[in-house]
């Protein structure tokens, strides 16, 4: 007698249309049963009539602290996927998420982490993407029926009666509008044929142009946009939900076109025939998909398959982690082209972290330090970030760092045309840790490397920052031609004026220069430099990244830092990707790195680190980085992560404890191999 397969225990987080329509999908699904459903008003008439057999649950967190469920499927509004996601997957949930998994890339870079951390499932339930109708598709793609494929034209609009300002397709703060809600329809499908036409899963855009109508809620209420491959495909994708629109997915080709009419539908929610129309010069051919199994069944069962096999992700045709990251990150350049920023996105909404929790302090992930002249004990590591250009996406990495116990934050005036200060203003007055962090301010860069341009930019500088001073002051670049006493008086000024509360000094500035200007300073009696900012790595930069940069990585360096004390935030102290694949001594395809780092000193260094690496477990990165921060000076790394698996791989380093005779051996100085090391 056998034993019947086990079957994935599904509870529903949020009942609305949508979750009703999953609940059929199980109900005809091979390894799923639906058997609870979390409501935040579990008296609502008829939700037992449109979920049988489902025990209701009074909340959203008693579904996730229900023993009996497996996995969650999460159909409520867009904004708060992420947070429900992330606390499943904390709580050892597998999680189905309706689309969009995130309202951006940001966000769904966070769930992914947290399913990684977790070791859970997490799938984006993009329906369609599983059902056959959608490999045949492909299959016709790859088997040359249209020849090769040029263009791709696809939407997805429907009209509402009327605006209606309390629907969640209209409101703000739900990010309702037609590109998140149904425009990620026509731009998978779009990427899914141009990596189809090149044999791969999906491609990616390299240009994406958008236009849209913002109506009276100020959300997109019809929208197009334009996106081009390097393979030469482009594709126009339309959405809407004020505009109805014809709804078909036509593909173009040397030799013909494939016409499919509302191609995420396939054969019907409950089973049918689908339609493909090959149209060719000659003529026009059909091919049927019959398909009687329910449309929501296939991605329960794809979900499922892949729990049961011990999977994390969905197997193609179903949207993999990089597949959902890629579909949202031309959302969130189409929305960029238009101007779509939600409400809700923005500081004075964005209260709590991603999983919807206050900001915690107190961490001690990443440890403090005293540095000589700073009144607060600052994190061994300083957070630089770039990179990111809304607060909703730059909060994430901010609040993840700070958490871990990292209160030092490097900024300039040039970052992002001023906006890094800005997003680091909004987000410390937002989370209200101004006092318990260490602010790095620059400026005076080339061209204007002139003392008296310091104070005009710092006053810039303070009010994008929403505060009345820095921590730590760097003048940017250093103008040789102007005599350092200047640079002092006007660096001095600011002191006094407490505008600048902590230590000044020079980012990129010489030996030569520093000893110059804190000569001056003493006989003066004003505040003498005492930091500094220059690059310092394992790997010694041959020549400089950017033009006026400077390297403090020489034997002469060190010895300078050490015999004065004198506190260097680095940058580039993991020798921007020399010490991971990316360099070899065979590998010449990157410039950058063939011109700055490579030599056959460096690439002892890098050897020696992949051997220590290698014994404690850790990446030859991790070992760069314990190397800036074990050196005999005040040596604060600056490290710029751009996602939470990032941060959490540079965090790795802090448990190598390397001793003095570790680094002379990093060095190449000395023939002893280090014993094993670990904090």
């Amino acid at each position: 007698m056998t034993s019947e397969p086990r079957k994935i225990r599904w509870g529903i987080l949020g009942p609305g249309t949508i979750a009703k329509a999953f609940a059929g999908g199980v109900a005809h699904s091979h390894t799923g049963e639906l058997v609870a459903l979390g409501a935040r008003n579990p008296g609502k008439s008829g939700l037992a009539d449109n979920f049988p057999g489902a025990r209701i649950l009074d909340g959203y967190d008693a579904l996730l602290a229900d023993p009996d469920v497996d996995a969650i499927y999460i159909s409520t509004p867009h904004p708060s996927h992420a947070e429900w996601a992330i606390k499943a997957a904390e709580a050892g949930k597998h999680v189905l998420c309706e689309k969009p998994m995130g309202l951006t890339a940001f966000e769904a870079d966070a769930m992914i982490h947290a399913a990684r951390k977790a070791g859970t499932f997490l799938g984006e339930a993009f329906m369609y993407r599983l059902h056959p109708q959608t490999a045949k598709l492909v299959e016709l793609i790859r088997s040359g029926a249209i020849g090769e494929v040029r263009m791709v034209k696809s939407s997805f609009g429907f009209a509402m009666p009327d605006f209606m300002p309390e629907h969640r397709l209209y409101a703000n703060d739900l990010a309702g509008g037609g590109i998140l809600d149904v425009g990620g329809y026509p731009v998978s499908m779009a990427r899914l044929i141009a990596g189809a036409a090149l044999g791969k899963p999906f491609a990616e855009p390299d240009k994406v142009a958008g236009a849209a109508h913002l109506g009276q809620s100020g959300v997109d209420e019809w929208a197009s946009a334009l996106l081009h491959f390097p393979s030469g495909i482009v594709a126009e994708v339309c959405c809407g939900i004020s505009l109805a629109q014809d709804n078909v997915l036509r593909i173009l080709g040397t030799k013909g076109r494939i016409e499919v009419a509302d191609f995420w539908y396939a054969s019907g929610r409950e089973g049918g025939t689908g339609e493909i129309r090959i149209i060719r010069p000659g003529g026009e051919e059909l091919v049927e998909v019959r398909e009687d199994r329910w449309l929501y069944a296939f991605e329960a069962d794809a979900a499922g398959e892949a729990i049961l096999a011990g999977k994390q992700e969905f197997a193609w045709p179903g949207m993999d982690w990089a597949d959902s990251l890629g579909n949202l990150r031309v959302l969130d350049k189409w929305r960029a082209a238009i101007g779509l920023e939600y409400e809700i996105e923005k500081p004075e909404k964005r209260v709590n972290t991603i999983s919807g929790r206050r900001l915690c302090s107190g961490g001690t992930t990443i440890p403090k330090r005293e540095i000589p002249g700073l009144p607060p004990p600052a994190s061994c590591l300083a957070l630089g970030f770039e990179d990111f250009r809304t607060f909703s996406s730059g909060m994430i990495l901010l609040d993840a760092y700070f958490e871990a116990g990292g209160n030092v934050f490097d900024t300039a005036y040039i970052y992002g045309s001023g906006y890094t200060e800005t997003l680091l203003g909004q987000w410390l007055k937002n989370r209200g840790v101004r006092e318990q962090s260490v602010v790095i301010g620059k400026g005076a860069h080339t061209p204007l490397c002139y003392p008296d341009v310091i104070g005009k930019q710092l006053t810039q500088s303070l009010d994008r920052l929403q505060t009345d001073h820095v921590d730590v002051y760097f003048m940017h670049r250093d103008d040789p031609d102007v005599p350092v006493d200047e640079f002092v008086d006007a660096m001095d000024r600011e002191v006094r004026a407490g505008r600048i509360r902590g230590p000044f000094g020079g980012s990129n500035w010489t030996r030569e220069r520093m000893d110059e200007a804190i000569a001056y300073a003493e006989r003066t009696g004003k505040q003498k430099p005492g930091a500094l900012s220059n690059n310092f790595s394992l790997a010694e930069m041959l020549v400089p990244i950017w033009p006026g940069c400077v390297t403090s990585s020489s034997d002469e360096w060190k010895a300078w830092l050490t015999a004065r004390q004198m506190p260097n935030f680095a940058w580039s102290s993991q020798g921007r990707g020399f010490f991971t694949g990316r360099a070899g001594r065979d590998q010449r395809d990157n410039e950058e790195l063939v011109r700055v780092w490579y030599s056959e000193k460096n690439f002892g260094r890098r050897d020696r680190a992949i051997e220590l690496a290698n014994r404690l477990g850790k990446s030859p990165i991790h070992v760069a980085l314990s190397y800036v921060l074990a050196q005999p000076f005040p040596s604060v790394p600056l490290i710029g992560p751009r996602t939470l698996d990032e941060l959490e791989d540079s965090l790795q380093a802090l448990d190598i404890a390397l001793s003095p005779d570790d680094i002379a051996w990093l060095d190449g100085g000395s023939d002893q191999h280090p014993a094993r090391r670990t904090g």
